[in-house]
């Protein structure tokens, strides 16, 4: 029996950056966080059977993490980014594609899985091709407390899928950029607490989080609001930032931790990755904790 309270769906794959490969995909990303943070998270996801797939799966599984859900596929490669900085230090990405994480197939034990999770995160990436597409529709039927983490990169999504996807979600979480693009789908606000409030009208959604990079981030929960202004830090690299802020800010509130606590400590993470080379690198809370003491004797 399986006893994974959070469970993430969607791409594995290996970020190409300047300096080298390194593991990424949101979700994959998420759940190691989500691991570190002590939290047992279960991800559903494909590679392929090329070496590049086998490494990633023993990489993850030497670590702790739960591989179990993992497909392998013997047709399409293991997935790939090429992921370069550009000049305000944000990363652009190449996505391959077609590659095995297209392809996640339905299995009848998905179900006992998501019965003892409490959240199911997935990202709108996950549904660029209809199988894994299909997939995540049937999970999605099942899942609990579903946390949709938009990761619009183009050109793969389409307005009509972004959409049903924010109708199943219960807690959406977007960066600003994306927050302008779906809110001005519908509407013509240009604050982004405006925006917030139509997406969250419109798609009945009472939890939302936004990203604001140096900014730090807002988040909407249950008709209370916190805003974190964030962390300043010297950056290496702002891959899986965002996902790592995701993780943190779940582990926060799945031990019942008050809104701005778990802001407070979802950005802290989130700044102490954007210091790291990779969306997955070695490191201990204790750390995180040493930089939002550190920020908080400074204010």
């Amino acid at each position: 029996m399986h006893n994974h309270k959070v469970v993430c769906f969607g791409e594995v794959l290996w970020d190409i950056l300047p300096s080298g490969a390194v593991p990424g995909g949101a979700p994959m990303n998420v759940a190691y966080h989500l691991y570190k943070l002590g939290k047992n998270p279960a991800l559903i996801t494909k590679t392929g059977t090329d070496e590049s797939g086998r490494e990633l799966t023993n990489m993850f599984s030497g670590q702790g993490v739960c591989t179990d859900f993992f497909q392998a596929d013997d047709k399409y490669q293991t997935g790939k980014v090429y992921a370069s900085p550009n000049e305000d230090n944000e990363v652009v990405y190449d996505i391959v594609m077609p590659v095995a994480w297209d392809f996640i197939h339905w299995d009848n034990a998905f179900t006992g899985l998501l019965a003892e999770a409490k959240y199911f995160v997935f990202g709108s990436l996950a549904a660029r091709n209809n199988v894994s597409k299909d997939t995540l529709f049937r999970l999605l039927e099942i899942a609990k407390n579903k946390v949709l983490d938009i990761n619009l990169r183009r050109p793969h999504y389409n307005r009509h899928i972004v959409e049903q996807l924010l109708g199943k979600a219960d807690f959406v979480k977007m960066n600003l950029a994306e927050l302008e693009l779906i809110a001005g789908w519908f509407s013509h606000h240009t604050s982004t607490e405006d925006r917030l409030k139509s997406i969250g009208d419109r798609f009945r959604l009472s939890k939302m989080v936004v990203t604001m990079g140096g900014d730090g981030a807002l988040l909407s929960m249950n008709g209370e609001t916190a805003r974190h202004p964030g962390f300043k830090v010297e950056v290496v690299d702002t891959v899986g930032s965002g996902d790592a802020f995701l993780a943190g800010l779940l582990a926060q509130l799945s031990d019942n931790a008050g809104i701005e606590t778990a802001l407070e400590f979802a950005s802290g993470l989130g700044a102490f990755i954007a210091t790291q080379r990779g969306a997955c690198p070695e490191y201990d809370t204790a750390e995180v904790k040493a930089l939002i003491q550190k920020n908080s004797i400074k204010m």
